[in-house]
């Protein structure tokens, strides 16, 4: 069957989309990637999706009006992957604007950053996520079923409703003879961990979390650098010129979230602009007490290691994985993966792209899986990963 895959992270810089087929058993299906393209929001979408997702009031009539403006972006993105309108099914995560975890989880993330609530949890209170997308009206444009709403089923059953893409890291690429990890480095950095193929551990689960921040600090720190210039640092080329302070990013890595076991998720809720100043503040008063300034450089280079920190502090926890597949814009930042690489010894870090899957394609295909699953009735989340009480079939399917 022909799926088309489509997604935008917590970067909210725009849509990937790709176009999968799929065959054979549901778990470890025979697939190949027929197109992929990937649209870029306009600036004043991105501009308002970040805003929002870090907590500026909107009215509900520019919510609506922004839902539909995600809606038609995600259509284009849909016919640029496929013109020829091949797709006999399209799987839409939409867009998250907010993201709140289970109780235990939201607890530990206002302990990380008071900006996120002001109200307080109830003992009981179940996690619940918002991704912005009129799913009938896109159902409409490509006159074509859509699967949507990915993660309420696992909400529902207590679980973090996030990451849902490490089932189907396990059937799209498999296990080896050790330990594999897999890494998207979008917004947020996210974890998938694989067992081994044979040993005593191939009947461990397969796990996943969200680490921290990958590129959501680092992106708003360069334009808030560049007075807006650049949108993000390419290939780490101006951190490069910095120093890393290794002092802050230890203390740093002491806040709860970092201490926290998995199961957990997060977004840019936590990891936003709020969370940015409160860093850079960190960083002025260890240059002022150098007698220096606030040096761009020195904190966009302590704010990559970071991100890398965080990812080696959560695979420390556990067995150490033969390798380290890297996908996301991140994994076109040489510095950050050569801090990964330096961070994470006895582990072989390298591109997803290895494995003829491109960093921008991982999630888009994921989700083109899920909505195969959907309709197949498959259970696509995985409780190890998201803490639910038990597996369920993910998303609502819109049809035209």
């Amino acid at each position: 069957m022909r799926v088309l895959g489509l997604m935008s992270g917590t970067s909210a810089d725009g849509v990937d989309a790709v176009l999968a087929e799929f065959s054979g058993p549901a778990r470890r299906p025979r697939w190949r990637i027929l197109h992929s393209a990937s649209l870029a929001y306009p600036t004043k979408l991105r501009q308002q999706l970040v805003a929002i997702g870090q907590g500026q009031a909107s009215s509900a009539a520019a919510l609506l009006e922004l839902a539909e403006a995600v809606t038609e972006a995600q259509a284009a993105a849909a016919q640029a992957c496929d013109p020829r309108s091949l797709a006999q099914l399209v799987g839409c995560h939409g867009q998250t604007i907010w993201h709140r975890p289970p109780c235990g989880a939201g607890q530990a993330n206002d302990q990380a950053g008071d900006q996120i609530n002001s109200h307080t949890h109830s003992p009981s209170r179940r996690g619940a996520s918002w991704q912005l997308l009129q799913a009938p009206l896109l159902a409409s444009l490509l006159r074509k079923p859509v699967v949507f709403d990915f993660r309420a089923a696992d909400l529902a059953l207590g679980g973090q409703g996030a990451p849902l893409v490490p089932p189907c890291d396990e059937a799209l690429l498999g296990r080896i003879g050790g330990w594999r990890a897999l890494l998207n480095l979008g917004g947020i950095a996210n974890l998938t961990l694989l067992p081994p193929a044979l040993g005593p551990d191939r009947h461990q689960p397969v796990r996943g979390w969200d680490c921290g921040p990958a590129n959501s600090l680092l992106d708003l720190a360069v334009q808030r650098f560049s007075g807006g210039e650049l949108l993000w640092d390419a290939d780490g080329a101006w951190a490069r010129r910095g120093q890393i302070d290794e002092p802050l990013i230890e203390h740093w890595l002491q806040a709860p979230y970092f201490q926290q076991p998995p199961p957990k998720s997060t977004g840019r809720e936590l990891f936003g602009a709020s969370d940015l100043e409160t860093r850079l503040a960190d960083l002025s008063r260890r240059a002022a007490s150098r007698g220096l300034g606030l040096d761009a450089a020195d904190a966009l280079a302590t704010l990559t290691a970071f991100t890398a920190a965080v990812v080696a502090q959560d695979l420390k926890g556990g067995p150490t994985p033969l390798e380290l597949l890297v996908a996301g814009g991140g994994a076109r930042n040489q510095l950050l993966m050569e801090q990964l690489q330096r961070r994470c010894p006895g582990t072989a870090v390298g591109s997803l792209a290895e494995l003829g899957i491109d960093e921008a394609q991982r999630e888009a295909l994921a989700f083109a899986l899920l909505a195969w699953w959907h309709l197949l009735g498959q259970p696509g989340s995985a409780p190890a990963v998201t803490g639910a009480s038990r597996p369920s079939v993910l998303g609502v399917c819109a049809k035209p």
